[in-house]
């Protein structure tokens, strides 16, 4: 069961909808405009949101940007403009699906759930610490919900640390785990890397603890 906010100012159509997500077997929550979803958004973690753009204090893109600022839950917008620039509007602002007006309710939960499959696989496994969260599927790491473009090598080293905490390792074994055994570098290849890390973890970047004379280690910290 999937936690899903509607938001939709036309009652009639809010009803609808939650109810083809409830007979979809999903829990629903409502709001009939930009504010209260905000409010919804900030005190209850939802696995979906289902949007529209025209809805009153605060319009749907701006209420989808926001949202997205904050979580990585999947976002279908609707609308009665079908224009392309609008899409291309609601695609910018983060959404992963978009609807005109009117629609099929059935095709929407169809939608909905492809969403919910995809995003279940997406963080199947995913390991977080702090507010760094590293997604092995999607081999993507997010920083406070926003990703890190990180080389494949940075995420191979940030990936095998993370998910070895508290375990300390010389820059031999890291040289040898991660790069393989026949790479013909220094270990002065991992100081660099962990100098990269840091530096795009920003803040985050303490958890990677250099121990001097030994190596280092991911440290899980409050």
């Amino acid at each position: 069961m999937a936690s899903i906010l509607i938001v939709e100012d036309e009652q009639a159509m809010q009803d609808i909808i939650a109810d083809y997500m409830r007979k979809g077997g999903h829990r629903c929550f409502t709001a009939g405009d930009g504010l209260d979803a905000l409010v919804m958004l900030k005190e209850h973690p939802m696995d979906l949101l289902i949007l529209d753009v025209m809805i009153p204090h605060l319009d749907g893109f701006s209420v989808c940007r926001m949202a997205r600022e904050m979580s990585d839950m999947p976002i279908i917008i609707l609308t009665a403009r079908g224009a392309e620039d609008d899409k291309l509007t609601g695609y910018g602002c983060g959404a992963d699906d978009y609807m005109t007006k009117p629609f099929s309710p059935r095709v929407l939960l169809a939608k909905a759930n492809a969403l919910l499959r995809r995003a279940s696989r997406l963080s199947a496994g995913a390991v977080n610490a702090g507010k760094i969260m590293l997604w092995p599927n999607a081999r993507r790491v997010d920083l406070d919900g926003q990703e890190v473009v990180l080389t494949h090598k940075e995420y191979e080293l940030l990936s095998f640390l993370m998910a070895n905490p508290g375990q300390i390792f010389s820059r031999e074994q890291l040289l040898n785990r991660v790069w393989g055994y026949d790479f013909e570098g220094t270990t002065r290849t991992v100081d660099t890397h962990i100098k990269t890390l840091r530096q795009k973890l920003g803040d985050e970047g303490r958890h990677i603890v250099t121990l001097i004379r030994s190596g280092y280690k991911f440290e899980v910290t409050p």
